[in-house]
């Protein structure tokens, strides 16, 4: 019994996990019960557990994940705001004319909150509350209604900034790192958050398409599941449409395009992120525009006048030209600072910081709470002989590396039935993810495929985070039943997007090795 420990405590962490216990208080607990049953049975080293210190000062002292709180932020911002709201309303009557066109608006609306804000939890309640009615009062099926808001709420994690990509960057960066250790590679390459970021990017807008060419296709074959909406208030026009999708673009251009193009790290976009989502929040909230066109234009021309004119106000030798040239950014500064001000002002009045900042903090909590109870869990599994264990099954799957990988890919599609995408991220991909590399698999490439795997653990029930959420903000006449049955043949599109990145591996790859 005592050579079976590792898998008794993983089988014992579901079950405490699907019993209701908070997560991460489960995942530390069955650690430490079973480091000291192990040290009992005398097959670990109880002074393994020294290393916890370690891992707690490697966690807050980690670059990648300081993104987190600021991404979340910029999401939880644009949500409180109510400008996802705005853009869903614009879009609804945009294309609410056309067969399908309720559900076409909110696949379109899902993906630019997607890349805008990256919050699951956010999207799918925003689009519950306003979409869902109005698909149900035009005459959808609860079932297809519910199947598109839930599907479209996810794309948060696989279209970047999103929370997903970031903590999987952090994972697979380690496992390819400890994989040429062991390969006897001492001068290691890293991976970035940017690389896993440009990855993701055209496998993300894939998914989107499968999800509009499905809708049209049902339109088309079951015109009676998805009627146009007759809607009374008039189509928009030009001049709103631009306004309610133009800030969220440019939002999505300033962040991802610094880090694709080199100019911030994600942490530094991440911030540039946060403040624009805070001058969004301030327009939409009434400040005159002017204002926050004019601050906004002051911020974007220093970051671009500054990363190509550096000035060092502090040398003693600057010529005449750095002087006016850091005369000019200080003066862009206070500009900037000016429509900062106003913004959060306005923000704090209408109660919309307060709002996001414990919304941040709560989800920030949430997820650095699991990383921390997953590294004390690793560092047990690893004691109690998981880590050889897990290679060692491994490489005696049938068909050498693609078998593994298959292994690999259904457990974690069976994980995401019971677990949260942030549980299998910090605790099975460690344990998996160098092996495979060392069996010869491309780290980004699979980096991709385990993030519309883990994506698709939104939407598998019974545990599907997607699939709670929407059944929070639904109206009481959609039953789970029906949610669960609405996902179904997104579940399947997702495997079908999965399988043409497995065969087409140059969608998830060409772009960062053009990039980096």
């Amino acid at each position: 019994m005592s050579a079976y420990l590792d898998l008794f405590m993983f089988v014992a962490l579901i079950g405490a996990i699907l019993l209701g216990f908070p997560v991460s208080f489960s995942i530390a607990g069955v650690a430490i019960i079973f480091a000291y049953l192990g040290w009992a049975l005398g097959v670990m080293d109880i002074s393994l557990m020294g290393a916890t210190g370690q891992r707690v000062f490697g966690l807050l002292s980690n670059q990648v994940l300081i993104a987190i709180p600021l991404f979340v932020l910029m999401g939880a911002v644009l949500e409180k705001s109510r400008i996802a709201e705005e853009l869903l309303d614009t879009m609804g009557r945009l294309f609410g004319q056309l067969r399908g066109g309720l559900g076409i608006s909110v696949v379109l609306v899902g993906a630019l909150l997607a890349a805008s804000t990256g919050i699951v939890g956010a999207t799918v309640v925003a689009m519950g509350m306003i979409a869902l009615p109005t698909m149900l009062r035009a005459g959808y099926d609860p079932r297809v209604a519910s199947g598109i808001v839930c599907t479209a709420g996810t794309l948060g994690q696989i279209i970047p900034p999103s929370t997903l990509l970031i903590i999987l960057a952090d994972v697979m960066s380690n496992a390819y790192q400890q994989a040429q250790y062991e390969q006897g590679k001492f001068a290691v390459e890293a991976l970035s958050v940017g690389q896993f970021f440009a990855a993701a990017i055209l496998p993300g807008f894939m998914l989107v398409l499968l999800y509009l060419i499905y809708i049209l296709l049902r339109g088309v074959v079951r015109p009676q599941d998805m009627p146009p909406a007759a809607l009374d208030l008039p189509k928009p026009g030009r001049s709103e449409v631009l306004a309610a999708i133009v800030p969220p673009v440019l939002l999505i251009i300033a962040v991802l395009g610094a880090i694709l193009g080199g100019v911030a790290t994600p942490t530094e976009a991440a911030s540039v992120g946060a403040i624009g989502a805070l001058l969004m929040a301030g327009r939409r909230i009434g400040l005159n525009p002017k204002i926050i066109l004019v601050g906004a234009g002051a911020l974007v021309l220093l970051g671009v006048l500054a990363g190509l004119f550096p000035v060092r106000l502090q040398r003693s030798d600057l010529s005449l030209f750095s002087q006016a040239a850091g005369g000019i950014y200080v003066v862009l500064t206070i500009i900037g600072a000016v429509a900062i001000f106003y913004a959060l002002r306005a923000a704090f009045r209408e109660k919309v910081i307060h709002a996001a900042v414990n919304s941040t903090l709560t989800m920030t909590a949430m997820i650095f709470a699991t990383i921390l109870a997953a590294g004390i869990f690793s560092l047990v599994f690893i004691g109690l002989g998981g880590e050889e264990r897990v290679a060692e099954i491994l490489s005696e799957m049938p068909g050498g590396a693609t078998g593994a990988l298959l292994f690999c890919m259904a457990l974690v599609f069976v994980l995401g039935f019971f677990l949260d995408f942030v549980e299998i991220s910090v605790i099975v991909l460690p344990l998996i993810a160098p092996p495979l590399i060392l069996m010869g698999h491309d780290p980004i490439w699979l980096g991709v495929l385990l993030a519309i795997n883990l994506q698709t653990s939104f939407l598998t029930p019974p545990f599907g985070f997607s699939l709670f959420y929407l059944r929070g903000a639904a109206p009481k006449e959609i039953s789970t039943g029906q949610i669960y049955a609405g996902v179904i043949p997104f579940i399947g599109l997702q495997i079908l997007g999965m399988t043409v990145v497995w065969f087409w591996p140059a969608i998830s790859t060409w772009l960062p090795r053009l990039l980096f």
